[in-house]
């Protein structure tokens, strides 16, 4: 059965920390996995897992405690790419409970969730416990770390009858938390292998006073369009550096914990697919996510711990790729004691171009898995009906309700031409792209911006002057009062101010505001 697995998965063969993984689980009763991220752990416990599974079990037979629910979809992601027949289910914050509760209905056999939303189902028995078998608590110390240790002594207290117990880590603490009431653990340990990173380059970038926008500027100018990772320790750190980076038009994502789901996803997706090289975030994506191969990390605010530092850098020079990792340092700042190599410094022109757009952009399609769409029904509307070649048809990702596909940049606006009446399975889609700019709001009303859900192009118009907008299904109106408009990129981007009122109109949305070039 493995080897069928990993057949469809594309991996010719398990690594050494995956094979000691599975010898050990087998063995055991409770197992400590300890590895660096992006090692391959998720897989690691996954497969021994598949043996504690019955088609004629109709309850949950195992449960998986994640962090975060960037993680819990990630993990759910591989067991549907295993094929193995078995259902599997996520529950986490932002989810809709009724959602969870109707799945939950006919369980599944894995259940996936962060602890949370898992002591909510368990508190109200949205399901029953008994026929849990094997429990799973990945990426253990994070949980603890983001406050979860009540909530997940309560679900380990309320579970009778487990039989194996699977804790996994990138970081080895100094015991187990007595409240997971084991005793004794047989540890895999694989974290000798991320103190050999001969791959990693450590710099420093000096910045004037203490604020060091200016300088991060110039730094990821110097490095083009090459992947990187801006590490902040704080949220309001991360919006910053995205307002200066959208006031500059250079395409970024953002992620932290304070953003909604659905905004957290499509950073992601969009860093995955290429349509972003830079994602500006706070600690929370240093691990356990599903995100590429990162060339530079850069250490916008320095790292609190050494832990957080080891992490952080771990998102570059894996797998013997080389990879740069950045600390700007500012004022009188000085390096933490536990970074102990000596960094070489490294000093930035005064002056440098923008870094050019990036070759991919993302396609977003209004339907997915419950609408009956998947992978190979995206590929043939845009490789057929959309006239796009292999090499102009990039990452695809088909979520519940809506499915994303990256084109090459230069092919949008004739993809978008081709496929305006187009259908998948008999239903007309929505396609829309993701050439966002945000603006900041003003008080001021004497321009109007009237889209209808069912306008091809809706505009804006100030007097003789009309701007085009690409139809979007992706209005975004934050509590700082941003909002997030797709403009065709052929099109002056204008700067925009706009005024205090919003209207629900019927069909569609109207926003006041004045325009100025």
């Amino acid at each position: 059965m493995i080897a069928k697995i990993l057949q469809k998965l594309n991996i010719v063969a398990l690594n050494n920390m995956q094979n000691a993984a599975l010898a050990a689980i087998d063995k055991n009763k409770n197992v400590l996995l300890l590895s660096p991220t992006g090692s391959g752990k998720t897989l690691a416990f996954l497969l021994p897992l598949l043996k504690f599974l019955s088609p004629t079990n109709k309850q949950v037979q195992v449960l998986i405690l994640v962090p975060s629910r960037e993680l819990a979809l990630q993990i759910e992601h591989v067991f549907k790419q295993m094929d193995t027949g078995f259902k599997v289910n996520c529950c986490y914050g932002g989810h809709p409970v009724k959602t969870e509760k109707n799945n939950l209905i006919q369980p599944p056999a894995v259940l996936i969730g962060t602890p949370g939303r898992i002591a909510y189902h368990v508190r109200n028995e949205s399901f029953d416990v008994q026929g849990l078998k094997v429990l799973v608590l990945d990426e253990f110390d994070k949980s603890l770390e983001f406050g979860f240790q009540d909530d997940m002594s309560f679900i380990i207290q309320s579970l009778r009858n487990i039989q194996k117990n699977i804790l996994t880590s990138a970081t080895k603490m100094d015991e187990i938390p007595s409240f997971t009431g084991i005793k004794s653990i047989s540890e895999v340990n694989f974290l000798k292998d991320a103190e050999q990173k001969p791959a990693l380059k450590l710099k420093t970038v000096l910045a004037e006073g203490q604020d060091k926008l200016a300088t991060l500027f110039t730094l990821l100018c110097k490095i083009e369009n090459k992947t990187s990772l801006v590490f902040c320790n704080h949220r309001d750190a991360v919006e910053r550096i995205s307002q200066l980076l959208h006031e500059m038009q250079i395409a970024h994502g953002i992620f932290h914990g304070g953003m909604e789901q659905a905004d957290r996803e499509k950073s992601l997706i969009k860093f995955r697919n290429g349509s972003y090289h830079i994602l500006v975030t706070t600690d929370l994506a240093s691990r356990g996510l599903d995100i590429p191969e990162t060339a530079y990390v850069i250490h916008y605010q320095l790292p609190n711990t050494l832990d957080a530092y080891t992490h952080r850098n771990g998102r570059t020079a894996r797998m013997k790729a080389e990879g740069i990792a950045y600390l700007i340092l500012g004022g009188d700042e000085t390096l933490p004691k536990f970074i102990e190599e000596e960094p070489e410094m490294e000093k930035l022109p005064e002056s440098l171009p923008l870094p050019k757009p990036t070759q991919w952009v993302t396609m977003y399609v209004a339907g997915g898995k419950k609408d009956k769409i998947n992978k190979v029904d995206i590929v043939g509307l845009f490789m057929q009906k959309g006239k796009l070649a292999k090499d102009e048809l990039g990452l695809i990702e088909v979520a519940d309700h809506v499915s994303y596909a990256a084109i090459k940049r230069d092919r949008l606006p004739e993809v978008l031409s081709l496929l305006k009446d187009e259908k998948i399975k008999g239903k007309k889609i929505r396609l829309d792209n993701d050439l966002s700019f945000r603006f900041d709001f003003s008080y001021r009303d004497n321009v109007t911006i009237n889209h209808r859900i069912d306008e091809a192009q809706p505009q804006i118009t100030q007097g003789s002057r009309t701007i085009t907008i690409q139809p979007s299904i992706d209005y975004i109106i934050s509590k700082r009062m941003n909002i997030r408009l797709f403009f065709d990129q052929t099109q002056t981007i204008p700067k925009i101010s706009t005024g205090y009122k919003t209207t629900n109109t019927r069909g569609g949305l109207t926003f006041r505001f004045s325009l100025t070039d």
